[in-house]
């Protein structure tokens, strides 16, 4: 306690000096933080287009349908199912859906589609698709239209309340053809679903595939992306053969390997972040030891034990660093929660790259708690780390060399 105490009045016999060192790593702590929230709000965002347009966090399914998507692997979505999903706690939306493919047909136009019979009231639950909608109206509970993306549309040269023509293989190699009329034209911001995707109501979906009460998949909602593996491992106890629940990972890998991809690029660059508040560290740690060169001399020429003039300098170097920590997290909060609530809108190349992919033109930050304290503990490890070195120096003191400093 008492070298602590010796430790906090020597920072603030040179306020000036302690402050430049407070200020490096305050500014590397802020910069750390600032990086991590950028990426890991694009990773979330990311991710949130893929489970909130189209895969749920969860998915019921017939253990056989993911590797062999066929109408035919379909299932009843029986009472006990939804018993099931609903009592576990981190579930907010089951929405059934029957999905396969058609050709869609206008005139002499034919395109291939990816036809989702959807309830109209649950999957807005969990889809969202309305607020895609660009013209038309969505679709309500029993309705006998169309939902069409507008690149298909476009390519149909079709528009709301023209017909469509849809033909199809239905269950069990059962002939599928209907005419539809279009209700609403949505855009989507997928550009392969843009071109592809149908929406219909879910019973004249089953009725156009004679597929009567059966659905591809229970798409499942959870309260927050911290609350699926809980899910995920309660209805994995719950649900058996000839049933499987997969997450949306295991749906999407290509997403999982693309961030992976990209958090390993991102470690470099924060690598060399780190390197550079290492130095810059490093750097007024080194000045402070060549100004107070004199002053250790004299302390230990008076009696003062080089082990114990060390410790004291290790403590100092360990308050200065916890003092940069703390005051860089306090600053990156206010700056990281203006950002989280007022995304940065992109434009020109960068927001037509995003939008090609499917995602929203805006730079998003991540508010999760690790974006704060893996960055405070790595640059406070940093400079526990260089706080070895005056105290290694301390110990090599030369006397002689110090006292004529």
């Amino acid at each position: 306690m008492k070298n602590l105490k010796i430790a906090w009045r020597n920072l603030w016999r040179n306020r000036k000096r302690t402050l430049i060192t407070v200020a490096s790593i305050f500014f590397g702590v802020i910069f750390s933080t600032i990086m991590s929230s950028m990426q890991e709000g694009s990773y979330s965002t990311m991710v949130d287009n893929v489970v909130k347009f189209y895969s749920g966090y969860l998915q019921i399914q017939n253990e056989d349908y993911w590797e062999n998507k066929t109408i035919n692997n379909s299932f009843h979505p029986v009472d006990s199912l939804y018993a099931i999903a609903s009592s576990v706690k981190e579930i907010t939306h089951v929405a059934p859906r029957l999905e396969s493919f058609a050709l869609a047909s206008s005139e002499n136009l034919t395109r291939g589609t990816i036809l989702f019979g959807i309830d109209p009231e649950k999957e807005e639950n969990v889809t969202q698709v309305s607020k895609w909608l660009k013209e038309g109206s969505y679709l309500k509970e029993g309705d006998d239209g169309l939902l069409v993306a507008e690149d298909l549309a476009n390519y149909l040269d079709i528009g709301v309340n023209d017909t469509l023509v849809l033909l199809g293989q239905g269950y069990h190699g059962v002939s599928a053809a209907g005419k539809y009329p279009v209700r609403g034209i949505v855009k989507l911001p997928n550009p392969d679903l843009n071109r592809q995707m149908v929406y219909m109501d879910l019973h004249n979906c089953q009725e156009f595939f004679s597929a009567e009460n059966l659905v591809t998949a229970m798409i499942l909602m959870v309260g927050s992306p911290y609350d699926l593996h809980a899910a995920h491992r309660h209805l994995m106890r719950k649900i058996k053969a000839p049933y499987r629940v997969m997450t949306w990972d295991e749906m999407q890998p290509e997403i999982v390997q693309m961030i992976e991809a990209d958090r390993s690029g991102a470690v470099v660059m924060k690598g060399i972040l780190y390197i550079i508040i290492g130095f810059g560290i490093l750097g007024t740690i080194t000045m402070m030891l060549a100004e107070r060169m004199r002053e250790m001399g004299v302390m230990i020429a008076i009696g003062m034990k080089r082990f114990r003039l060390g410790i004291i300098l290790f403590i100092e170097t360990l308050l200065i660093g916890l003092l940069g920590v703390l005051s860089g997290i306090a600053g990156s909060i206010p700056i990281i929660a203006y950002f989280y609530n007022n995304p940065v809108k992109l434009t020109g190349d960068a927001a037509k790259t995003m939008i090609d992919m499917g995602i929203e033109p805006y730079m998003y930050f991540s508010w999760i708690p690790s974006v704060f304290y893996n960055q405070a503990i790595t640059v406070f490890i940093i400079t526990v780390l260089i706080g070895f070195m005056p105290f290694l120096r301390s110990i090599r003191l030369n006397l002689i060399n110090a006292l004529r400093a």
